[in-house]
């Protein structure tokens, strides 16, 4: 592909950039490792925004392409929306954006060589380097090239995502983008990116499949580029919640840092789930989302019963589950049954209030109908 230094007509994106290169210098603390590998996430976006670009201006009918009805799962992290994800991607009928296609779009995907991209190889080795630095980071959150991937990882190319401030420390950054950034350029984008993709391997009549708890934050965002979106949202005790994603971010955050601890991730966490739980209930009763069905999930109905909460699911989102999905969902949770979180975290771990945490996410809970968990 030709050098091109277009990365299209809105420039929005270099605040982010901007906000996000300053907290790596000043905030972030991070080792020399981490420096490589922040340089990293910096070029990697950037480049596939560029050749997206221009795959686009040589192709102006991707422009035109339909995404039709996309079904997004959201909720708070560690809520068992990863695995959900991971079982619905099995259905033929469904479409998730593979880990190596968003990591490296280009060259386009192709039909004939979707399942033998060198890409593929090349992405899984990535995965399991970091395996190796941190090891136990793929217990905390499985991944893999052939896994699907999270919305996050798309919007990275607008500047605009959880994904940095959950991997690094960039308090600056996070208030940001909890706070003040205008997240409506980076679901354009996300559609830039779908269309991209489909453009190359289309999956006939397929659907999109889509996560990321970030999107909690920004249904209104969301609707507003996907009017047409099927919404699940699970739900789950917060405080375990908050001390789960407590955890994995400093262990995250040990693949670029010396210096991280559970308490200062547990600060951000806690912070970031109570406004995102707050401002979830707000969008939900907002003329924004007025007449926009949105399904919910009790992450301990799915845990007791995941085909029940499946089937239910299907029939709410007015989908048949088929044999053919079912056998596959089957035989993919006996393959990644879990572990059921172990002792890789622990409340007292986060340094909170456990009491006035309570108080704060209380209506949440009531009006969802979920229930204290003992703490971990």
């Amino acid at each position: 592909m030709a050098a091109s230094d277009d990365f299209g007509g809105d420039d929005s994106w270099r605040e982010g950039l901007n906000l996000l290169c300053d907290g790596l210098v000043t905030e972030a603390r991070l080792n020399d490792l981490g420096v490589e590998i922040a340089v990293l996430d910096i070029i990697r976006p950037m480049v596939s925004r560029l050749q997206i670009t221009k795959w686009r201006k040589e192709n102006p009918a991707v422009a035109a392409q339909q995404i039709s009805r996309p079904i997004f799962i959201v909720g708070q992290p560690r809520t068992g929306t990863t695995i959900l994800f991971d079982l619905l991607a099995q259905d033929p009928e469904l479409r998730p954006p593979l880990t190596w296609e968003v990591d490296n779009p280009h060259p386009l995907p192709r039909p004939e060589t979707y399942a033998t991209d060198p890409r593929i190889a090349e992405t899984q080795a990535s995965i399991e380097m970091s395996e190796q630095i941190v090891p136990g980071l793929l217990a905390f959150h499985p991944m893999g090239a052939l896994h699907g991937q999270e919305c996050v990882r798309i919007t990275a190319g607008q500047f605009c995502s959880m994904i940095f401030s959950v991997q690094y420390r960039l308090p600056t950054y996070y208030r940001w983008l909890l706070y003040d950034a205008d997240h409506r350029p980076a679901y354009r984008y996300h559609r830039t990116f779908l269309q991209h993709l489909q453009s190359g391997v289309p999956g006939g009549a397929c659907f999109w499949l889509l996560k990321s708890p970030a999107h909690l934050w920004q249904l209104d965002a969301l609707v507003a580029e996907y009017p047409d979106a099927l919404i699940v949202q699970n739900h789950r005790d917060p405080l375990n919640v908050i001390s789960s994603i407590s955890a994995l971010t400093h262990h995250l955050r040990r693949l670029a840092s010396d210096d991280s601890s559970i308490t200062d991730c547990a600060g951000q966490s806690c912070e970031e789930i109570v406004v995102g739980l707050e401002r979830g209930m707000k969008l939900r009763d907002s003329e924004a989302l007025a007449g926009h069905r949105i399904v919910d999930v009790q992450f301990a109905d799915f845990v007791r019963d995941p085909f029940a909460t499946i089937r239910a699911l299907y029939a709410e989102l007015g989908r048949e589950l088929s044999p053919t999905a079912e056998q596959k969902m089957r035989a993919f949770l006996a393959a990644h049954p879990g572990d059921g979180g172990g002792g890789r975290y622990t409340w007292d771990d986060t340094g909170l209030d456990a009491g006035a945490v309570r108080e704060q996410v209380r209506e949440y809970q009531q009006r969802f109908g979920v229930p204290d968990e003992p703490l971990k």
